[in-house]
């Protein structure tokens, strides 16, 4: 995967976490990228709003990431993401990530919409 801006303008939503179920409004993620620069927001299940940046080589993305929780307060963490093309021509992004002050690595999936 080399194109410079293969997640720009992309949309996706979580499949499943192992931070938290998925519910009825699950999380929805908006990426820019430019020149292997990865940029978005997203909002949805607990979070208010929330934002990331970071940089993606290849199928890699390395992520920072803060967002408001809609029950008050904040998180934030760092996360690595796998690109994975899906037969249909969508992608898939597998993250493993730590919220900032945990120990515990957590798993996310979240499809191309």
């Amino acid at each position: 995967m080399s194109d410079t801006n293969l997640l720009s303008g992309r949309r996706f939503i979580m499949t499943s976490s192992t931070a938290s179920e998925v519910g009825d409004d699950p999380t929805r993620f908006d990426y820019e990228e430019a020149d292997g620069v990865v940029w978005g927001s997203y909002t949805g299940d607990t979070v208010a709003h929330g934002r990331f940046v970071g940089t993606r080589d290849g199928d890699r993305i390395e992520l920072s990431y803060v967002h408001a929780l809609k029950a008050g307060g904040r998180a934030a963490g760092r996360s690595t993401s796998r690109v994975e093309p899906l037969p249909d021509g969508r992608l898939r992004l597998v993250e493993d990530f730590v919220f900032d002050g945990e120990d515990t690595p957590q798993t996310s999936v979240c499809e191309e919409i």
